[in-house]
């Protein structure tokens, strides 16, 4: 693992050490303390100076990436130049060039480049769209995801590190309307900036698509904590809470991710979800961006 992000510790740490086929080996932060104390937590043997001396262990086949969005490109081709397999946090890059440099440097290498958007690998969230084909594709689909943010220190309130709403939680609510109606043709937004900073604090968007379905979507930083999707279709309507988190679940969609991950490592397979997939869903919210710029 490169770096000792809260996300691992809480999450993919104990789920690779909960798979069938997977296993830690070892880890490398800035902050090294840090990094021995999640090595302790999780039983990881070795504590690496530093991201490169990870990348130089014959050990490690693949590597977890969970450092900041600005350093997701530099680190993922750093990796697979080095011959590791990448499972990359979301989203996969700054923008769609990014994710489509880094899809290229995968191939190249001949080593897998995966996502991770675990919420696409529970079984309650592929069900609900399932429902969702054929007679029952949605007309419309709204999507949410929002929750308080106000520690200036974090990253996801840093405009040079990648943060911002759409990037952090606005990716699901995009992937998630994507999944169900296809790509979109049009795209109107706007946005509430933080003054300071010109950090993206809330983001409305309606899409439309050549189906002639619409998704209103929204995400926030700065809302109470609030996530959901509805679907309205011709015979009814249908919502799932929470879908785009579960942490008390008696499925952890990151122990499926990381399992389906390595599954792929294994067998040389492409990874379920795949690099047009991610940068199709990095051109959505480039999409996004761009008119709330307009």
């Amino acid at each position: 693992m490169l770096g000792a992000a809260w996300i691992a510790g809480r999450a993919v740490l104990p789920a690779i050490v909960a798979s069938r086929n997977g296993r830690l080996v070892s880890i490398a932060s800035r902050d090294h303390e840090r990094a021995g104390e999640m090595a302790s937590q999780h039983a990881i043997p070795k504590v690496a100076r530093d991201y490169d001396e990870v990348l130089a262990d014959p050990a490690v086949e693949a590597v977890y990436i969970p450092l900041v969005n600005s350093l997701h490109k530099e680190w993922t081709e750093h990796s697979l130049a080095a011959g590791k397999h990448v499972l990359c946090e979301k989203p996969l890059g700054m923008n769609a060039d990014e994710a489509a440099v880094m899809a290229d440097a995968s191939r190249r290498s001949r080593r897998l480049l995966m996502e991770a958007f675990m919420y696409r690998f529970h079984p309650r969230m592929r069900a609900f769209v399932e429902g969702l084909r054929g007679d029952e594709r949605p007309l419309h689909v709204q999507a949410s995801f929002g929750f308080p943010l106000s520690d200036p220190s974090n990253y996801r309130l840093q405009p040079a590190l990648g943060g911002g709403a759409l990037l952090d939680v606005g990716c699901y609510t995009v992937s998630v309307a994507r999944w169900l109606l296809g790509e979109p043709d049009t795209v109107l937004a706007r946005a509430r900036f933080d003054q300071k900073t010109g950090i993206d604090m809330s983001v409305s968007s309606l899409l439309h698509f050549s189906s002639g379905g619409t998704a209103s979507l929204w995400c926030s930083f700065e809302s109470a904590e609030e996530q959901g999707v509805t679907a309205v279709t011709p015979k009814g309507t249908y919502t799932l809470e929470r879908p785009f988190t579960a942490w008390q679940d008696p499925h952890d969609p990151y122990q499926l991710m990381v399992e389906s991950f390595a599954d792929s490592v294994r067998n040389g397979t492409e990874c379920e979800v795949s690099l047009d997939e991610s940068i199709a869903n990095m051109r959505a919210l480039d999409r996004i961006r761009e008119a709330i710029r307009v």
